[in-house]
Parts: structure tokens; C-alpha cells; sequence
């Protein structure tokens, strides 16, 4: 047989084989009290995936889905089996940032392309970084820091700073502590998973502070604003805060959440081509509008998506792999409007201000401005990366 052929024949089904390989471990909180984080994340990563017919970049693609329930052990298990056993081509979702902390030197070890949607802790974006491992969704201080630069500009003298006792937590006060150059009333951690804030919506009364600023994800959020409107703060005491009020926790809070103001990279107000369709296309699919996490899992399938594509034949390699994510950070088209990646990995992006307004009595968020523009992190040149 003519070794043109021969060649031709091979170069066909190796193509056939690394389409039938490309693998995507998904590994997110699937249960408990911030279930519906994980699960906005993996809706917008499929919403993606089912609007290429299943492939990205041109190839099938096979996503397995497990649930960290918050544990950073049970994280730790999942990365090792998609690892180990799977033998997957990328890491999607990660969990929080405690979650993503405790398999960070396994991800690092094995060179596997990991992507996180929900989490940047500092010590990743900075001496801790490494080639393998992004955050397409956001170093936790970013969206503090422009609730810090928001507030000072405001004019606000003094200020109370709330947080659960982990990791992001402590980077987001950190975060906010950077830009917001006033008085720090007091600076108080809760437990993880907390449901009951009324000893501590009493503490932040007798305060008496010009203001509040809050980071309390998924279910934290929603008891910790209905309980500071219960008390009758809401109306008394101008409320900030990050990851508190946003797409996951609306539905829930409704009118106990109008004049609270928030920071983000990303939320459904955002009025540009792409936003518009994603938007659109999230309530089709799902019956529902989408969060910030829905918006960064379905940017990591695009992403994705761009990489692949870009590595073609090689998507089997991970250096290869690796490098096409980080330039494709700059090609793909984000929801969320400009974006790449820095050097250590970290997203370059815009984050606004919002604020949740009533509209003939029903509330609605309301875009105030760009917060901070093009922002890069403070870790990255703690990173080695090139």
C-alpha cells in the first residue's frame, strides 16, 4: 500500500482517538447550603458544551461530574481519581477556596490543566503559582478591592468588615483593606456554614459604623441579609458587600435585599452582545437567570473550547494543553466583557459596582459603573511564571 496512505490512515485515526480521549473532570459543591454555586457553575459549563453539540474545539467531549461537599479531603480524592484513574485532560469547577487549596500540589504535581470557577486564593496567584492551574473567574480580592476603592470614593470614614473564617474570606477583607483607606470598626470571622448571625448583627449595631461590607456565598448570604433586614438594618445601615447578593441568592432574598450595593466581574445588568445571548440562552435552558458562576462555567467551556481548537493534535499533551488555555485567555469572546490572563494565571478584568433597586415593586439590579478597570491582582509578582 502506498505509504501516503499509510500515513494519511494514521494520521486519521489518531485524530479518531484523541476526539474519543478528551476528558473534563468537573468537581464542584453539589449538596448542602451551597449547592446552588457548584450547580450554577456546571449549568453554564453544559449550556456551552450543548450549544457546540457536545464538542469543543471541534472534539467530543466526555464531562465527569462529582460533588466536594465543601470538604477539602473529599476534593482532594475526586482531582486524584480524575487524575489517576481518569486520566483527564482538564480540572473544571474546584469548589471554594479551601476546597481548591487542598488539591492544589497534587494538580501541580501532575501538570493536569486546571481551571478554577470560583476561586483565586492568593497564595495560588502568587509564590504558590503554576503553569497548569488558572482561575478564570477571579482572584478572590478582586471584587473587594473595588468595593474598597467604591466606598473610599464614597466618602465613608468608618467601616465593619464580616467573613466566614476560610481562606477567601480572609482574602477578601484583605482585599477590601487595600484600597478602603478609613477606620476598620472591627473585623469579624464566622464559622463556615453558618446559619445564625443575630449575635453578631447585635455586635455590628452597637458598633454603629457609617457602613457594612459582608463576603457570605450561597446560603450564608441569604441568611445573613434576611436576618440584617429582619433586625431592621437594611434601612438603617448602607449595606456592601461580595458574593452575598447576586444571581444565587436573589430569588431567595427578593425585596430583603434592594439598597444593598455589591462588587463584581459579572452580573445579568451587564448590557453587551454576549451577555445578552448568554443571559437569554441560560433562561431558555434552565427556567432561571444566571449567577456570576453560572457566567465563569460557561467562559471555561468557551475557553475551553478556544484551547482545544488552538492545540488541535496535541491536546493529549499537557504542556501543550497549558499553553493554548493561557493564550486562548486573551482570543475567546468572555461574557463579562475584556479579559486575559496575567502571568500568574489570575484574570485581568473589569468589576463593577451594583446596586439591587425596587422597579414597580419588584427588585431588580441596576448597573452604577466600573469600579476598576483592566484590574490585575497584587499577588503576581510573587509568581515565578514567565
Amino acid at each position: 500500500m502506498n505509504k501516503k496512505y499509510i500515513a494519511a490512515g494514521i494520521a486519521m485515526m489518531l485524530a479518531g482517538a484523541a476526539q474519543a480521549q478528551i476528558k473534563i473532570g468537573f468537581s464542584a459543591p453539589l449538596s448542602g447550603p451551597v449547592a446552588v454555586v457548584g450547580q450554577d457553575q456546571y449549568d453554564g459549563f453544559m449550556l456551552a458544551l450543548e450549544q457546540g453539540g457536545g464538542k469543543l474545539g471541534g472534539q467530543t467531549i466526555t464531562v465527569l461530574k462529582e460533588d466536594d461537599q465543601l470538604k477539602p479531603e473529599v476534593g482532594n480524592q475526586i482531582v486524584r481519581k480524575f487524575i489517576d484513574k481518569e486520566h483527564v485532560n482538564a480540572i473544571v469547577g474546584l469548589g471554594f477556596s479551601n476546597v481548591l487549596m487542598g488539591s492544589h500540589k497534587l494538580m501541580v504535581d501532575a501538570g493536569t490543566v486546571a481551571i478554577a470557577t470560583n476561586a483565586g486564593p492568593s497564595p495560588v496567584a502568587g509564590a504558590s503559582c503554576a503553569a497548569n492551574v488558572f482561575s478564570i473567574a477571579w482572584q478572590n480580592d478582586g471584587s473587594a478591592e473595588s468595593m474598597g476603592k467604591f466606598m473610599q470614593e464614597k466618602g465613608y470614614k468608618r467601616v465593619y468588615l464580616m467573613a466566614p473564617n476560610y481562606q477567601a474570606g480572609k482574602d477578601m477583607l484583605q482585599g477590601f483593606k487595600r484600597y478602603f483607606k478609613g477606620e476598620i470598626v472591627d473585623e469579624v470571622y464566622t464559622q463556615v456554614g453558618q446559619s445564625d448571625y443575630s449575635a453578631e448583627i447585635a455586635q455590628l449595631q452597637s458598633a454603629k459604623p457609617d457602613a457594612v461590607f459582608a463576603f457570605y456565598p450561597g446560603g450564608m448570604g441569604v441568611n445573613y441579609i434576611r436576618q440584617l433586614s429582619q433586625a431592621g438594618m437594611m434601612a438603617k445601615l448602607p449595606n456592601y458587600s461580595v458574593f452575598t447578593v447576586d444571581g444565587t441568592t436573589m430569588p431567595a432574598l427578593r425585596e430583603a435585599a434592594v439598597g444593598t450595593t455589591f462588587g463584581a466581574m459579572w452580573d445579568a445588568a451587564l448590557d453587551t452582545p454576549e451577555n445578552r445571548a448568554f443571559v437569554s440562552a441560560f433562561n431558555a435552558r434552565y427556567k432561571r437567570l444566571p449567577s456570576e458562576y453560572a457566567a465563569t462555567g460557561y467562559d471555561a467551556a468557551r475557553l475551553l473550547d478556544a484551547a482545544l481548537r488552538k492545540a488541535g493534535a496535541q491536546a493529549g499533551d499537557k504542556r501543550a494543553l497549558a499553553a493554548a488555555v493561557k493564550t486562548a485567555g486573551a482570543e475567546f469572546k468572555s461574557v463579562r466583557g475584556p479579559f486575559r490572563f496575567n502571568k500568574n494565571n489570575m484574570p485581568v478584568q473589569n468589576y463593577y459596582a451594583f446596586q439591587v433597586v425596587s422597579e414597580a415593586g419588584k427588585p431588580a439590579v441596576k448597573l452604577l459603573g466600573t469600579a476598576l478597570t483592566a484590574h490585575a491582582d497584587s499577588y503576581q509578582s510573587k509568581c515565578s511564571l514567565p
